[in-house]
């Protein structure tokens, strides 16, 4: 149990932005708002058998890397939790988090360090899930992320990450949803910024009144918004008004414009986006006559890209309605004739049905945090019993672009010591500054 009043050194950060340190009895005590080299007093928050959880009260070293949080909500808000380490520091943490799980959970080191992928560190982050609460006690609404450790939403009324525009609106958002009739029954708005149109999903749990609608169509005109309700799942969100300019973004590096609804899945980032897809077509190092299988390739993002250098690309993805849109844009950007798109379960693969899909030259993997272990195991089966599928040739090359450095580690360690890859080359993705987020990406290739 760490003592009252003795001072903890701090060895690390972990991967909710938490610093760890080691009380005088060898416990892991995780501190809230304590950065690596600090030396910090803590008050204990939770205590279990092998750890603790802390927060820091007072320090008498601090980190020449501690920076003072440009947003006046740091500390209750939750969207952030690393603003106080400078923002160098943050990519140096996430690329030393990205090692050492390659390293301590799968015995896997690349033979090279890629340099870590970057963009604007403020103004970011375009998709964006924001909270919506009636405080009938306090008289006011809420719109915002929740509060640290905390169902509450925060009281904020600015934003640093979010895109200007978005921040100024959070006031004008709270006064709208306030004098709304049916403002107990909106919990939540879903931000959606393309390059050139800012889209708001409403969620709504009844039906909006007249009124309530014509609140939200004078709000829209007066602040360039384009409103989508939202009364079921994702797929039941549909523009307010039936005519307007669609959300889409650009990759203009392939010369690609990739439209999209509010409710799809897009990175938030759209610079270290750009950036990541062209990494990531540079790694797979795609020849004209190459077949390249996309899997989890939602919209697209990666799968038009690379139809501009391969003879075909097949994507693979979990939902049909996803895939039309992809369909779609592959039909706008004239590569139809390039691409092909599948709707299946990922997460169910098998030996025979990975084998059906044909051999490919090249592989890209971008899978949900849950990773891509039915795929590689897949692999791994068929490599290891050729009469599953007989002839069956596996890519050459295999970029795993992932959002989870932990199931990251866990398939690449099959891909190595089972399936014969190398891993070439791996480094850090800063998609999400200022958060403990690590995205990153890793090559493999096999002989």
């Amino acid at each position: 149990m760490t003592a009252t009043g003795e001072w903890l050194k701090v060895e690390s950060l972990d991967l909710e932005g938490q610093g760890v340190a080691r009380d005088a009895g060898g416990k892991v005590v995780f501190i809230e708002g304590a950065l690596p080299g600090e030396e910090v007093r803590v008050q204990v928050q939770r205590r279990k058998n092998n750890w603790e959880r802390a927060i820091s009260v007072d320090r008498r070293r601090e980190s020449a890397q501690r920076t003072v949080p440009r947003c006046p909500h740091f500390g209750v808000c939750g969207g952030c939790k690393i603003q106080h380490l400078h923002p160098a520091a943050q990519v140096a943490v996430k690329q030393r988090a990205l090692e050492d799980a390659l390293w301590h959970l799968a015995k896997v080191r690349p033979e090279c360090v890629l340099r870590p992928l970057e963009g604007p560190a403020w103004r970011y982050r375009h998709r964006a899930r924001l909270s919506v609460r009636h405080v009938a006690k306090k008289g006011k609404v809420l719109v915002g992320f929740h509060e640290r450790h905390s169902s509450f939403v925060a009281d904020m009324d600015s934003c640093e990450v979010l895109p200007g525009q978005v921040s100024a609106l959070l006031q004008p958002l709270r006064d709208l949803i306030a004098g709304m009739e049916g403002r107990d029954r909106l919990p939540q708005i879903e931000v959606a910024v393309g390059d050139e149109v800012l889209a708001l999903v409403l969620r709504h749990l009844e039906p909006l009144s007249a009124a309530d609608r014509a609140r939200l169509i004078a709000f829209g005109e007066r602040h360039a918004v384009q409103w989508w309700l939202q009364p079921k799942g994702p797929e039941s969100a549909h523009p307010l008004l039936p005519s307007g300019p669609e959300l889409a973004y650009a990759l203009p590096e392939f010369g690609i414009r990739i439209a999209f609804r509010p409710t799809d899945f897009t990175q938030v980032n759209h610079a270290v986006n750009r950036v990541l897809v062209a990494r990531t077509v540079q790694l797979l190092d795609v020849r004209p006559d190459d077949r390249v299988i996309d899997w989890f390739c939602g919209l697209g993002n990666f799968t038009l890209p690379l139809a501009t250098r391969a003879r075909e690309v097949v994507g693979i993805e979990g939902s049909e309605a996803l895939l039309e849109r992809a369909r779609t844009g592959a039909e706008r950007n004239a590569l139809a004739a390039r691409t092909r798109f599948l709707a299946r379960n990922l997460f169910e693969t098998t030996p025979t049905g990975l084998a059906s899909y044909g051999p490919a030259d090249r592989w890209l993997i971008d899978p949900p945090r849950e990773g891509a272990f039915a795929i590689v195991q897949a692999l791994v089966a068929l490599l290891g019993d050729p009469a599953l599928a007989p002839g069956y040739r596996p890519p050459q090359r295999i970029v795993y672009v992932s959002c989870n450095p932990a199931t990251l580690a866990r398939d690449a360690g099959l891909l190595v010591h089972q399936a014969g890859y190398r891993c070439l080359a791996a480094g850090a993705v800063n998609m999400f500054p200022h958060t403990a987020h690590v995205e990153s990406l890793a090559l493999f290739e096999r002989p």
